[in-house]
């Protein structure tokens, strides 16, 4: 199956709420050898300003794989996810992610470009944080490029 290129346009609404744990942020941090107080000792993040403790830069991209999950297993998109190599991915934060965040992600596909027998495609993720009275705080955008390698590839 060769990828869709009517993908390009296309909106996936964002899904399920990601609940951003004190012990999610603290193994992401070591996992990924972040080591500032701020992601470990909640005294250490409130003397900085935040409310709790404050997640690595990197750790949007749980949530933003989650939204690209749902392109991946869309049977309308052609995409083979055996032939997919990651090839690029950005962050851009509005806010910092702070244990105690509801994230939900909503993503969009910016491009979809025919290479040989396989395709580059773009996407960006809108990462939110759902408040208490059900309105949205954007939070992180993410950008990933995937290259699907076309058969023979």
């Amino acid at each position: 199956m060769t990828i869709n290129p009517d993908l390009q346009g296309r909106s996936y609404p964002a899904a399920e709420v990601y609940d951003v744990g004190r012990e999610k942020i603290r193994e992401f941090a070591r996992a990924v050898k972040a080591t500032h107080p701020a992601h470990f000792d909640v005294d250490a993040a409130k003397a900085l300003g935040h409310g709790d403790l404050v997640a690595p830069p990197t750790f949007a991209i749980i949530v933003a794989q989650r939204a690209d999950a749902r392109l991946i297993e869309d049977p309308d998109s052609g995409i083979d996810f055996s032939r997919v190599v990651h090839a690029e991915q950005r962050f851009t934060h509005h806010r910092a992610i702070v244990a105690g965040d509801q994230l939900r992600a909503e993503l969009h596909v910016d491009g979809v470009r025919a290479m040989g027998g396989g395709a580059m495609i773009t996407t960006r993720s809108e990462i939110f944080a759902v408040r208490q009275d059900n309105q949205r705080e954007r939070v992180a955008t993410t950008t990933s490029s995937i290259l699907v390698r076309g058969e023979g590839q």
